[in-house]
């Protein structure tokens, strides 16, 4: 499902996201940003021990933030890590702290010129935050995001099965934009 958002696309696939050919993919990391399980994992393996040295050298991010290495052996130039909130601890505060993860996440984009993210869902696998919930904070924060940055052309999100995609599309279609293809 594809839908234009300003002068960007906003488009939902099923799929990996360590196969996608944008210029940058979206983490679902962990603080630590030294790889875990999931997406997390997934990613760090594809792309190698290299992506793990650098992310040594980050300092670890706190959750709502992100930031930006290499994608090294991944078709993406770049890996944004993402830190999502922990759905039970965050409570009344996820929603923005969720919401804080996908906008900083294209600010780094911004920053450094990228014109195709790919994101997972965040904080929807070992986190917690449920599907039907997290889906419609995902991309209302990054519509309204696109909205005022024409200088990204695509936002993909790559969702890694049915249920997630399904929420997703429910998600889109009730923010009203009409679909394309």
């Amino acid at each position: 499902m594809k839908v234009k958002v300003g002068e960007s696309i906003l488009e939902l696939v099923q799929g990996d996201i360590t196969q996608q050919d944008t210029e940058a993919i979206v983490n679902a990391a962990n603080p630590s940003l030294l790889g875990g399980g999931g997406v997390d994992g997934a990613i760090h393996r594809a792309a190698g021990p290299e992506l793990l040295e650098e992310c040594k050298t980050l300092g670890g991010c706190a959750p709502g933030d992100a930031k930006i290495t290499k994608g090294y052996r991944l078709k993406a130039k770049y890996v944004i890590h993402a830190v999502g909130p922990i759905y039970k601890k965050e409570g009344a505060r996820a929603p923005e702290v969720l919401a804080s993860a996908y906008r900083r996440s294209l600010e780094l984009a911004s920053e450094h010129g990228i014109r195709t993210v790919a994101f997972p869902s965040l904080s929807t696998g070992a986190y917690g935050y449920p599907v039907k919930e997290a889906a419609p904070v995902a991309l209302k924060a990054v519509a309204d995001y696109l909205k005022g940055h024409p200088e990204i052309e695509l936002v993909r999100f790559v969702l890694y099965d049915s249920k997630t995609y399904q929420a997703y599309e429910e998600a889109l279609r009730g923010l009203g934009f009409p679909e394309f293809c």
